[in-house]
């Protein structure tokens, strides 16, 4: 069984806002939190429920618990659905590939872990700074000083990790891209290259990340010439103690940058866009998978 605290906060309604998940599975606690710049308490309620939910497995058995009564009793005693209509479908969603329990929590009343996710919204909203030591963040000791999570007890698993991001162009840059044409010589070949040869470097590049024996890693490109862009995707696979995200998500960024450095001198305008994970399997986090 795994339980999930979820709450949201705004400065203000509408305004900036934050919401976090609390996700406790086999002992283990991770949090999932993000923010958005004008929003309503209540849209940031849905989303902590959609996120938390969205970021365990297909058909687990799950508690979400939640201090909203707006968000409990329209799932299960149908309150009419007249406003966010746009996350309640994300929502039924989300549910419907787990089986989900859920239980109201009384706000501020003393439960930890529902205190702790009232805490992280707040941050993401920026109505509070943050508590490294609440907040249980695993790259910094009580003390606050960083350190290298110790993973030596963990299991070896077999990992993957899939990210993307872009670069956005002019039309005729994508075109000298296309047809090889650019000065410098091979973009594509040779942003492919950089982003394999970065992702093997990850541990050299981010503190506190731990070297990683990748068995496999590939950086694929297309160019979408519907959006003027070349779309990138690394796919990062290991057997090992801990994730290959940071090393997709680096692949991915070298090679974005080396497709600007070769291509900055025909066009300024150049933007690298979208860096983000977008799938991770393996651990005992359960399989996240934020796009298909």
């Amino acid at each position: 069984m795994i339980d999930i605290y979820t709450d949201g906060a705004c400065d203000s309604n509408p305004g900036r806002g934050g919401w976090a998940a609390i996700v406790i599975e086999n002992g283990d606690q991770r949090i999932v939190s993000g923010g958005e710049p004008k929003t309503t308490n209540n849209r940031m309620e849905i989303m902590a429920a959609i996120k938390g939910l969205e970021s365990i497995p297909p058909r687990s058995d799950v508690t979400v618990h939640s201090d909203s009564q707006y968000v409990i009793n329209t799932i299960t005693k149908n309150w009419k659905r007249n406003a966010n209509t746009d996350l309640w479908p994300q929502l039924d969603k989300a549910v419907a590939a787990r089986n989900v329990r859920w239980k109201w929590v009384r706000g501020h009343a003393g439960d930890p872990m529902n205190e702790l996710a009232d805490q992280v919204a707040k941050q993401e909203a920026g109505l509070a700074r943050p508590n490294t030591k609440s907040v249980g963040l695993t790259h910094v000791d009580d003390s606050g000083a960083a350190r290298m999570v110790d993973v030596g007890s963990k299991p070896d698993t077999d990992r993957l990790a899939v990210a993307r991001g872009s670069v956005l162009m002019e039309a005729a840059t994508l075109d000298l891209i296309k047809r090889n044409a650019v000065a410098k010589g091979d973009v594509l070949g040779t942003a492919r290259t950089a982003g394999i040869m970065a992702a093997k470097k990850t541990s050299e590049l981010i503190p506190l990340c731990h070297p990683i024996g990748l068995t496999h890693l590939s950086v694929e490109l297309e160019l979408d010439e519907s959006r003027n862009a070349v779309d990138i995707t690394a796919t990062a696979k290991t057997t090992d103690k801990t994730g290959v995200e940071m090393e997709a998500l680096t692949a991915v960024s070298v090679a974005a940058l080396t497709i600007y450095d070769m291509c900055k001198a025909v066009d300024r305008k150049m933007r690298i866009d979208a860096v983000r994970l977008v799938k991770k399997t393996g651990g005992k986090s359960g399989d996240i998978i934020l796009e298909d």
